[in-house]
């Protein structure tokens, strides 16, 4: 009888230790929760600025996995400055090129086309706007990786149209990801394992690691740079456009000071992800993918959802043809792949509900949808 309530309470009990291990980070939310409420409710365009804040550091460091992650994790031996100021240049190049060739749109037309767009930049900022990159940030720590995609544009969205398009693009590029990732690793695992059998790589890897990587870093600025912009207005001001990327910049120092934070162990549990020849066909992989979409239409895309397509057509085909015995490691990969999709899905339900919350239009659709299903 005891041992059974002690099995009742123990989930309790874990929640309470949590919340005293991580009580700086449960008060930052808590203020963050009071910030959002009160701009909301009683300030105006001032929870632009508040949401935008939110958005900027809750963006960079769930993403960081993606974009970046391979990058700090076959990058340990570097200074987290040296890694700081490439990547930084880079954003800030990218994003002041769009800002100047698009007439204030640092986009690259992803939330304006034409002067047309799925996201208006609403006249007041409701509660569940701003509250939703406090939401990333949440699962974030959890070591969640969701679509900030899905997350941050949702409740911004005019109709459900916006999401809808967003979800086909992403999902597709997940499938097409996990087939092309499969195929690259399974066809070419024996030949890789030959040749980067040696844990010592050429300085020449490192060269081509680091153009892999900043061209992946910059085309997924093009892609996501939307996910943070969505706060401020559609065409910013030189002013708006100074705060926009400074936060951004800033708040890169800031990710690899931490090394990439609690996030960054998705990566890290990865197959030998942390040697830099295999860091690099990972990015190539990826940023092919993303260029691809990145043209294909303006349609923003999840590139979480790309990433974990990656990721997992690659665990998936190192775990099928490694000659080790047992099934313990396919099991694991299968266990890992699951996870993470599911933890994306789980994003892209939270997402949906935040949109509801935030849009009345959107809150009919659903409503009158599910009535036509039932």
């Amino acid at each position: 009888m005891g041992k059974n309530i002690y099995n009742f309470k123990k989930p309790y009990l874990n929640v309470l230790d949590y919340i005293v291990k991580e009580k700086a980070f449960v008060v930052i939310i808590l203020v963050g929760i009071a910030l959002a409420l009160i701009s909301s409710t009683y300030f105006g365009q001032s929870a632009m600025w508040v949401g935008f804040f939110f958005a900027a550091y809750a963006a960079v460091s769930n993403d960081s996995i993606q974009s970046l992650g391979t990058f700090i994790e076959s990058n340990k031996d570097k200074k987290w400055w040296v890694l700081w100021l490439f990547t930084g240049s880079i954003f800030l190049l990218v994003v002041t090129f769009s800002w100047f060739y698009f007439d204030g749109d640092v986009t690259y037309q992803r939330l304006l086309n034409d002067g047309v767009t799925k996201y208006p930049h609403p006249e007041s900022f409701s509660f569940f706007q701003v509250v939703a990159p406090l939401v990333l940030i949440i699962l974030t720590r959890l070591k969640m990786p969701v679509s900030t995609t899905f997350l941050l544009l949702s409740v911004f969205s005019a109709n459900t149209s916006g999401i809808t398009s967003v979800v086909w693009k992403s999902w597709t590029g997940y499938i097409i990801a996990f087939i092309l990732s499969f195929l690259i690793w399974y066809l070419s695992y024996n030949v890789i394992r030959k040749y980067f059998k040696s844990r010592n790589t050429h300085v020449a890897w490192t060269a081509i690691q680091w153009t892999v990587s900043g061209t992946l870093w910059g085309v997924w600025v093009m892609q996501d740079g939307a996910n943070i912009a969505v706060f401020l207005p559609r065409q910013q001001s030189g002013f708006e456009f100074i705060i926009f990327a400074a936060t951004i910049f800033l708040g890169l120092g800031l990710l690899y000071y931490l090394r990439g934070d609690k996030i960054q162990e998705v990566v890290s549990e990865k197959a030998r992800i942390s040697d830099v020849r295999a860091a690099t066909l990972v990015d190539f992989s990826y940023v092919i993918l993303l260029v691809y979409k990145l043209f294909i239409s303006t349609v923003p895309l999840s590139t979480t959802w790309v990433f974990l397509g990656i990721i997992g057509g690659r665990e998936i085909a190192i775990s099928l043809i490694r000659r080790k015995k047992g099934k313990q490691h396919k099991v694991r990969a299968l266990k890992m792949v699951g996870r993470d999709f599911s933890y994306a899905m789980i994003g892209l339900f939270i997402s949906v509900i935040l949109a509801s919350g935030a849009n009345k239009g959107i809150r009919t659709e659903i409503w009158n949808y599910i009535s036509s299903v039932f």
